[in-house]
């Protein structure tokens, strides 16, 4: 649910830098690791690095940063893999938190059996 929570916002964070001059997307990656508790494998956000595709160049003459051909730099954002990738992430947030509570309820009717 962490690296959920992690991609949802970087997600938004890119959606918000969309239409900043020279804005590259951020993106991270998962991992598995061990949980220390439970010895059961988890994942992990990774780390959190800069999409390396280039970065669009937008016509825009009167802007404070065009060059001398009228060009400056765009972002290399796509709202549409954006609203995807949130997509994505809440439902799989979703999944966690419904596995979350499923659990809660088997756990709640163990205890009423054993109760009896």
């Amino acid at each position: 649910m962490d690296a959920q929570g992690l991609r949802l916002r970087l997600v938004s964070e890119n959606i918000a830098g969309a239409d900043v001059p020279g804005y590259r997307r951020r993106l991270v990656s998962f991992e598995t690791a061990m949980d220390d508790r439970n010895e059961a494998m988890r994942v992990r956000p990774g780390r959190v690095r800069l999409d390396e595709r280039p970065v669009a160049s937008v016509l825009e003459p009167g802007h404070p940063m065009a060059d001398g051909n009228g060009l400056r730099p765009g972002s290399n954002v796509d709202p549409i893999i954006e609203l995807a990738d949130a997509r994505e992430a809440s439902r799989a947030y979703e999944a966690n938190l419904n596995l979350f509570e499923q659990a809660r309820r088997m756990r709640g009717s163990l205890l009423d059996l054993l109760r009896r």
